[in-house]
């Protein structure tokens, strides 16, 4: 063995007996030190408080998105925050249990930790200091909305049931159309950076959006459409959410996580009233029964699920779990719009009752780039590896499916998919699974599809950033066009 050098044998010597060097102690177990606007507050308003304080809602006359904004008075006329004097700044006032009491703030939700109150209240103490990084700090809000370098993905398109507006996603907004494509309507800029889903409640007066910014917050969103204003924004999760759906009697909102969970939410008040635990993976997709007592959620865990709205309980898988039955994770799906509806009495295993239940039907679509279409209630005795839910399966399409939408009367559907940089739609009769047709001049992945509610056109959009109408009879393009200024449109034909 080699003698060690007597310089290295020094070095390492003195290291060893020198004391190793120790950030500053937090004054309690989990509040840093020192305390950074950007990474340590900022996180806190996101998810408490910037759903009811934001330029689209400012609750109070109070906006929370912004550094500068904070230091303004509200309709209370208090300043809400005072560097370096915690005690003297309303916005803690509001957010501290006062005699024993429920804090004020956030109105009718849980009181905020009291890790995160002594968080914010250091903050302030230490002068209310802003390190939010210059790439941060460019304003997107109603006043300043998005200008676009490329035109966005589109994840989303949804269809006003009058038929008259076309609702496209977008970078931290939705953006509504006529629904021919000959011009814009309405930019619903919030706060959530991806816009995921998109749909209009079934009176047409109000939209609901679920998206959020990834690794921050899941963000739903409900728009009075006419008034252009933000009537409810709920943040749900520490990522994107998606698949939003509306009940039939339009009271409630559902969606699902990237915390695997399913969840919906009262769409006046935001509160939650079901929260589904059974998925061990994102939960991509969701849609009501045609009665709204049950709910259906699909995921990348290769399963559909049933849930009952009213007792939150898990109920059945409606797709098989034998396993290789599906190839690969579930993204989206469909209810089957029926005109008539049939009343079928059903012994349901998982629950061991017997009750009436509406006759609906389901497509689902995913990674195996094959649309199937099920029963959404078991009608017989489960027998270990069946799959008797299942009604029919279609010609499978190359690459993974992310978008399906029935025609109003239930007699076609589209299917949208991506595969190795291009995409397709294929229209198909429901129930003989014949191609009616093949949607032309697509360019790249289809993640959105929406039928108008007339059944004469179908609204196509991907990762191209164009929003394409065509005739789902023939297949033709009738116009293109991008939902966002700069980017021109072509329009083929009348």
């Amino acid at each position: 063995m080699t003698a060690a050098r007597p310089w290295l044998l020094a070095l390492l010597l003195g290291t060893l007996a020198a004391p190793a060097a120790r950030p500053a102690e937090p004054t309690k177990p989990g509040e840093p030190a020192e305390v950074s606007f950007h990474k340590d507050v900022r996180p806190i308003f996101q998810q408490q408080c910037n759903g009811c304080h934001q330029p689209a809602k400012p609750s109070g006359g109070y906006v929370m998105t912004s550094h500068a904004d904070l230091f303004k008075k509200g309709e209370a006329d208090k300043a809400n925050v005072v560097p370096g004097k915690p005690d003297a700044s309303y916005l803690v006032a509001q957010i501290t249990p006062q005699g024993g009491k429920n804090p004020l703030m956030p109105r009718g939700q849980t009181p905020l930790p009291e890790k995160d109150v002594a968080v914010i209240k250091k903050w302030i103490a230490q002068g209310a200091k802003d390190d939010t990084p210059a790439s941060d700090r460019a304003v997107v809000d109603m006043d300043h909305p998005p200008s676009y370098v490329l035109p966005p993905v589109i994840n989303a398109l949804a269809y006003s049931p009058d038929g008259q507006l076309l609702a496209v996603s977008g970078y931290h907004e939705v953006l509504v159309h006529k629904a021919d494509g000959s011009g814009l309507v309405a930019r619903l800029v919030g706060l959530a950076e991806r816009v995921q889903s998109v749909a209009f409640s079934p009176d047409g007066k109000l939209l609901a959006m679920a998206g959020g910014s990834p690794g921050r917050f899941g963000e739903v969103q409900v728009w009075d459409v006419a008034a252009k204003k933000l009537k409810l924004s709920v943040s749900v999760t520490f990522d994107t959410l998606y698949g939003v759906s509306w009940s039939h009697d339009g009271t409630r909102v559902a969606f699902g996580c990237a915390d695997n969970t399913v969840r919906a939410v009262d769409a006046a008040t935001g509160k939650q009233i079901l929260y589904g635990g059974a998925h061990n993976d994102w939960v991509l997709g969701t849609a009501f029964s045609t009665d709204s007592d049950y709910l259906v959620s699909v995921s990348r865990d290769r399963t559909a699920k049933l849930t009952e709205v009213t007792t939150q309980r898990f109920i059945d898988n409606v797709t098989s779990i034998t396993p290789g039955a599906l190839k690969g994770g579930l993204s989206a799906v469909a209810l089957r719009p029926f005109k008539e509806k049939r009343k079928v009495k059903a012994k349901d295993i998982s629950i061991a009752d017997t009750r009436e239940k509406i006759y609906d039907e389901l497509l689902f679509g995913g990674s195996d780039g094959t649309p199937r279409l099920y029963k959404m209630h078991r009608e017989t005795k489960r027998v270990i590896g069946d799959d008797a839910n299942k009604v029919r399966e279609y010609e499978a399409l190359p690459g993974r499916i992310y978008s399906l939408a029935f025609s109003p009367d239930g007699k076609l559907f589209a299917a949208g998919n991506s595969f190795e940089g291009a995409g397709e739609v294929r229209v198909y009769q429901v129930d003989d699974g014949k191609r009616v047709a093949t949607l032309e001049g697509q360019k790249g992945g289809v993640f959105a599809l929406a039928f108008r509610p007339d059944g004469k056109q179908v609204a196509s959009g991907g990762f191209d950033g164009k929003v394409r109408l065509h005739d789902p009879a023939t297949g033709k393009l009738v116009k293109e066009f991008a939902p966002v200024a700069g980017f021109g449109g072509t329009v083929l034909a009348k």
